[in-house]
Parts: C-alpha cells; structure tokens; sequence
C-alpha cells in the first residue's frame, strides 16, 4: 500500500499579507510553471506573520505591506538579506452598497454607521486608513464608526458581507477578476498617506529551501513578477 501513497513534496512556504491575497495566487502560479517549484501561501497580518516567524514558523519568505516588519526581522538576523522593496500599495474606499458613495465626505454622513479599516496594530494598510482620516481631519468624528479587522482580508469580508457600509483597502483587491465588478470604489488621494512600500524578505528558516525561496525572491522583482503587480493596481516607483 505504501508504494501507490504519492511522494509527499515539501513546498516553498510563503507567508504573505493579506493585501496580496488574490496577486499571490497568480505569482505562485506563474513562477511554479517556469520553475516546477510548488509554493504552499500562508496570507495573514503582516504583524501575524512576523510574530509566528519570530516564534519559529518555518516560512521560507514573507511578502508584508510595509517595510517595518521585513526590517524588523533582518535586524533580529531571522533574514539572509535586507528587505527588497517589491512594489507600492494603493489604498481605495470600497462599497458593494449601491446607495452609498465611496468618498471621504461620504464617512461624516448619519447614514454612515459601520466603516471597516484594518487594525492598525497588525495591519499596515490600517495604519495607512488611519493616517488618511488624520490627514482629512475627521478621526475623531468617525471614531465610533470604524470597525477593525484584524487583516485586510477580514476587512475585506466586512465590505462583501455588506455588514459595513463602506471600508478602507488595497486596490489590489478591487483589481482582481473574482471581485471587478462588485461594489463601487474610489482611489485615496495619495498626499493624504505616506507611500506604501511594501518590503520582501528571503528567511532563513529551512535551509534546504533557501536557493528556492531566492528563486522566487528574483523572479518577484523581475519584469515579469512586476508585470503582474502592475495588473493587480501596485505601483512599480513611487
């Protein structure tokens, strides 16, 4: 019986914020057809995943949504190098109510009960939704309405499920084919929110899969990894 059990492979494990969740899987894909390397993804928090790291997760690279927590691990010597920038987020006002306008103004309004934004303890795109209310001069007003989640794939359920009326994320999201069409959204102004460079760094966890993970590292940063960023609403310069 043991013989017809298919070989088990060991894949390149690779965690990654949640902000990428629907890039990620076209990356992988792309990349495990030009090398015939398998990658299993693990998409959380950047702050998650770089406290399971610190913990000992065997992740082989973490893709974040800053620069703060690639640079936090090279510091502690959990890295092989220091974080590449692998591209600029974009952040975006989103509703699947027909009803309601995804603008800033839109936030201060009575009809607005429920805003979701990624908690900005964990989540890098919270810290830049809070930095934009900040900004425009309305944190205090909306305080009440915001609802964290704990990732922004937790605040994109927030949005889908409509049990918010509108919420803050990456344009990533509204850029991939499984939600194009869903909802409406405007792009955030980009003064109102620092630049969002997004750091990747290669882990020294198992050293068996380090070649591979600088395999994927490279062909994230080359032109064809970039391509695919692009399409996904990322920014290549800021």
């Amino acid at each position: 019986m043991l013989s017809c059990k298919k070989e088990h492979k060991d894949k390149l494990r690779i965690a990654v914020a949640a902000n990428l969740q629907f890039a990620i899987k076209e990356l992988a894909d792309d990349f495990s057809q030009r090398s015939g390397v398998e990658c299993e993804i693990i998409i959380s928090s950047s702050g998650k995943l770089t406290a399971q790291i610190i913990e000992g997760a065997p992740f082989d690279l973490l893709l974040s949504a800053d620069m703060k927590y690639p640079q936090e691990l090279y510091n502690r010597k959990f890295t092989l190098f220091q974080p590449d920038i692998y591209a600029y987020g974009n952040l975006i006002l989103w509703t699947l109510h027909e009803d309601v306008e995804p603008e800033l103004e839109t936030l201060l309004s009575e009809q607005i009960t429920h805003i979701a934004i990624g908690n900005p303890k964990t989540a890098p795109y919270g810290v830049s939704a809070m930095e934009v209310l900040r900004k425009f001069g309305i944190e205090e007003a909306v305080q009440k309405k915001l609802v964290y989640g704990e990732s922004i794939a937790q605040t994109n359920q927030f949005i889908i499920s409509r049990s918010v009326d509108l919420g803050f994320t990456s344009k990533s999201v509204v850029m991939s084919s499984q939600m194009k069409d869903r909802g409406q959204w405007s792009e955030i102004d980009k003064d109102l929110y620092s630049p969002m460079a997004q750091g990747m760094v290669v882990l020294k966890s198992r050293k068996s899969f380090e070649s591979k993970a600088i395999q994927f590292r490279d062909y994230v940063l080359s032109s064809e990894g970039k391509e695919i960023l692009h399409k996904f609403g990322y920014d290549m310069k800021h």
